[in-house]
């Protein structure tokens, strides 16, 4: 069970992060589209001082690369996301540092190269998808050095500003925009740690908890049936009532193999089962039944859980209320089940019950608790105990 929670747990992992990446991603996506169309002027004026092999291969895998990147975010894949976007930001340097390549040294633009506009969106497109800020920094830092030196370059014989101020002036512009985003990330990643943390905690607990029913209940059966067996056995010797006594016992510990079948019980099948209970622990008690109307059902598990914890106290009377008679009550309603265990032995201090002593705390009240709506009350003095079982719809 704790492994099908933790499962759960991880296939809700990075989903918080994985949106991010596919709203900065479409982002990016339409900032390319709109640089493209901007830019229209400038790559018309490039082109006539750059070979069309270079200008035209930039233009279509940079601005190319940036639309693939924005329409791959719809895939269903991360990892085709993350390729999409580390091919776009690694297009960009490429692309800028062929331009040296491709350059003549003797055709010179004043307004410079058009690949100087937007250095910071391929910038934005590696803080997206790599997971390290420092790489992605000295991405963005060697897109912003290659196309101021080449604007320097390419606008040689015309004034010029300061290339060092240039170059320092897009850093901080595309800092601004980098940082936010590696920071968007990083929160969104930290989201989902701790809601990958908080999952995990939540199994664990969720598998302390069924761990602690499942030994309560081991605890109980084990208590109630198989050590009251062995001690009727030694106390009284071989009868038919502690043969059906072991036979049950067996039966209910085969359950804890084959699990039990939830079902619904009408009020002469539940009338019959504490019947059983009680008449299997003390053949000659006096057992009194009052069922309104008699056509209500009862869940069984409320049923066996009533019909052990009733059985349990008349052990718990028969071996040490030195009693002289005993009686057992059952009252049904459509509502209600309540049966009451009656003595007139010597009581007992519930407070002074030894905490190692299971009968009253696991067989008696902590069934009871473990049932919506169930209860338990003991009421013991040197005239008798009355344990009352109730359980409400």
């Amino acid at each position: 069970m704790e492994t099908d929670h933790q499962a759960a747990g991880a296939d809700q992992a990075h989903r918080s992060t994985e949106r991010l990446i596919r709203i900065f991603g479409r982002f990016v996506g339409t900032g390319y589209l709109v640089y493209l169309v901007l830019l229209v002027p400038d790559i018309a004026r490039n082109s006539a001082g750059m070979p069309g092999w270079w200008m035209w291969t930039a233009v279509v895998a940079v601005f190319g690369s940036g639309l693939t990147f924005g329409a791959f975010t719809f895939h269903p894949s991360m990892a085709v996301v993350r390729v999409a976007g580390s091919v776009a930001a690694l297009t960009f340097p490429i692309m800028a540092l062929l331009w040296w390549v491709a350059w003549d040294g003797i055709t010179f633009d004043r307004s410079g190269s058009f690949l100087a506009s937007f250095p910071g969106l391929a910038a934005l497109a590696a803080a997206t998808v790599w997971r390290r800020p420092i790489p992605v920094f000295i991405h963005m830092i060697a897109c912003v050095v290659i196309v101021q030196l080449t604007n320097q370059a390419v606008r040689e014989p015309f004034p010029r500003s300061n290339v060092i101020a240039e170059i320092f002036f897009g850093l901080m512009f595309c800092t601004v925009f980098v940082a936010a985003t590696l920071a968007a990330l990083r929160t969104g990643r930290l989201l989902d740690a701790t809601i990958s943390s908080t999952h995990g905690d939540a199994a664990r607990a969720a598998a302390a908890s069924a761990r602690e029913v499942e030994r309560e209940r081991i605890d109980a059966l084990i208590h109630d049936e198989v050590m009251s067996s062995m001690l009727a056995v030694a106390r009284y010797g071989r009868t038919p009532g502690l043969a059906l006594q072991a036979r049950s016992a067996l039966a209910h510990l085969d359950d804890l193999n084959t699990g039990t079948v939830s079902e619904t019980l009408s009020a002469d099948e539940t009338l019959a089962r504490l019947r059983s209970a009680a008449t299997t622990v003390d053949e000659s008690i006096v057992f009194t039944a009052h069922e309104e109307p008699a056509t209500a059902s009862y869940p069984a598990d409320v049923v066996h859980a009533v019909a052990s914890a009733l059985a349990e106290a008349m052990r718990n009377s028969l071996i040490h209320a030195r009693a002289s008679s005993r009686s057992v009550t059952v009252e049904l309603t459509p509502i209600t089940l309540r049966a009451t265990v009656r003595d007139d032995g010597i009581g007992f201090d519930p407070r002074a019950v030894p905490s190692h002593r299971l009968g009253v705390a696991v067989s008696i009240e902590g069934r009871m608790r473990q049932l919506d709506g169930g209860a338990a009350e003991i009421e013991s003095s040197s005239s008798g105990t009355t344990v009352t079982l109730s359980w409400k719809r």
